[in-house]
């Protein structure tokens, strides 16, 4: 029979080989820019996926367009030749100050727009904002059209009689990806400034904005649901096993998964550019609930044989009950396994890194619910063993003294 629980310090060993590099990796991403490579839905800004006729331009070339222009980018060449650029957030729709009249006019209520008030170029007029009938605006008003994405805003200096009602703000938010390019406002700037330099865009993949508030409130939801997620399943397995040492052991294992899955993409981000997006919270909440799944598993039938086995060593009781769910855990997972090779073979570029989550996570939970989660619960048991035995040995002596 193979012994587990003997050689657990080797896995503990092995452990730490898999959690230490990406744990280092994790730690030095908040000051430089290795470790994990977060998109921008967590980090707020533009995507911008483009591809140029020439195919020799680089993405260095590209940031320096951007640096001529007061933009802080990078960009990198991605395997269908598209170069992708992430930049500050540009293109987002701003909130509009409330039009007031010129000094010198002396309109009345209701009276019509001033003929001489033309909306400047790049600018798109809100859908919300009905002119009255009355209104009769100027040939010359009439704004270029504007590409879906580029979030221009009207521009202040146009403005309306007191009586048309002011279009409401709107807040800072997600801009559509779309395939056309922007024509109007800082983004048609750059294509512009692109186009001179570097010559003709042939395509445009993606374009996608999002701002710093609505990036913060997804990493905080995230945090949220991890932590949550976790909290509850730990108190679910304290409920249902009654012992407190089943909740936390089965935690410790979550974090050890948890950190192997994060450090890996770490180190991926690092060397080859691989990003953490919103569906990584969703493969990290699959990974918590498949892992878990695992480790209760094993620990019900080690309750099972504590009971039936009652008076023989925990060491052999843990692991005899590991051997017996052996075959069953690795069944479950090589099936789960090659589901997930195939799509990330054939499953296309936009979910891969998504699977690669997953198939990272359930070969690193199968391991930690045999080779964790099992041997941390039998050292806890014998470190609990041991303090009362020595809380009895001290006791004894001195029950001695007293009755003599």
């Amino acid at each position: 029979m193979f012994d587990i629980i003997g050689k657990r310090r080797w896995f503990y060993l092995f452990s730490l080989a898999l959690t230490i590099p990406g744990l280092i990796f994790i730690l030095i991403s908040p000051f430089s820019d290795a470790g994990l490579q977060l998109t921008i839905d967590y980090t707020g800004g533009t995507r911008w996926e483009i591809k140029f006729a020439d195919p020799n331009v680089t993405p260095d070339q590209v940031e320096q367009v951007f640096a001529e222009n007061g933009l802080r980018a990078t960009a990198i060449r991605t395997e269908s030749g598209f170069i992708e650029i992430k930049t500050e957030p540009i293109g987002l729709v701003e909130e509009e100050p409330a039009a007031s009249p010129s000094p010198g006019s002396s309109a009345s209520p209701g009276a019509s727009a001033s003929p001489t008030a033309s909306a400047s170029p790049g600018t798109s007029a809100s859908p919300a904002a009905s002119p009255s009938p009355a209104a009769s605006p100027s040939p010359s008003a009439s704004p270029s059209p504007v590409a879906a994405g580029a979030g221009a805003s009207a521009s202040p200096g146009a403005s309306s009689s007191p009586g048309a009602s002011p279009a409401p703000s709107a807040l800072p938010g997600p801009t559509s990806a779309n395939t056309e390019l922007p024509t109007a406002g800082k983004l048609g700037q750059m294509v512009t400034a692109l186009e001179a330099k570097l010559g003709k865009i042939e395509a445009q993949r993606s374009l996608t904005t999002i701002g710093a508030v609505v990036s913060s409130d997804l990493l905080r939801q995230a945090l949220i649901l991890v932590v949550a997620g976790s909290l509850g399943i730990v108190g679910w397995i304290t409920y249902r096993f009654r012992d407190v040492k089943f909740g936390v052991t089965a935690l410790v294992s979550l974090l050890h998964d948890v950190i192997v899955v994060v450090g890996s993409f770490a180190i991926l981000g690092t060397f080859f550019h691989v990003e953490i997006d919103a569906l990584f919270v969703t493969a990290m909440l699959t990974v918590i609930g498949f892992s878990v799944h695992d480790t209760i598993v094993v620990f019900d039938r080690i309750r099972e044989n504590k009971a039936r086995h009652m008076g023989e060593p925990f060491e052999e009781i843990v692991n005899h009950s590991i051997l017996q769910t052996f075959g069953r855990s690795i069944t479950t997972s090589l099936t789960v396994l090659l589901t997930l090779l195939s799509l990330y073979l054939f499953g296309g570029s936009a979910i891969s890194d998504f699977v690669l989550a997953l198939l990272i996570g359930i070969v690193i939970g199968t391991y930690s619910s045999i080779f964790v989660a099992s041997p941390l619960l039998v050292d806890w048991y014998a470190w609990e063993d041991r303090r009362r035995g020595r809380q009895q040995s001290i006791r004894a002596p001195r029950a001695r003294r007293a009755a003599s």
